[in-house]
């Protein structure tokens, strides 16, 4: 598998839906941290858990955080909260969603 990455930032990137075994290729890929923006269940019980994704995360060495947002709205405190992230966490930085757009939405609205 080759992850679907889009560079935002120098030290930031997006990618669709990642499932638990993309952890891996991600921590090999260089990644220090993961932010997961997608609420568990919105796609169906085909989405994998976020509990899943961030054990896979820890056990490849990655710090992991779940900040799941609507994809339509992402309110002040979400979008601080996903500030407060890219500030703290270690770089480089993938963040997924279902498509990346809300990602990188949230992204460009912290860093404003």
């Amino acid at each position: 598998m080759s992850l679907p990455l889009q560079q935002i930032a120098p030290d930031f990137c997006v990618a669709p839906q990642l499932d638990p075994a993309a952890m891996a290729e991600a921590a090999a890929a260089g990644f220090k941290s993961v932010v997961n923006n997608r609420p568990d269940g919105e796609g169906g019980p085909g989405q994998p858990l976020s509990a899943d994704v961030e054990a896979a995360a820890r056990a490849a060495g990655l710090e992991y955080r779940y900040l799941p947002v609507n994809g339509a709205y992402q309110s002040p405190e979400e979008i601080e909260a996903m500030r407060a992230l890219i500030d703290s966490l270690p770089k480089p930085i993938l963040a997924f969603c279902r498509s990346g757009a809300r990602s990188t939405k949230l992204f460009l609205q912290a860093m404003a």
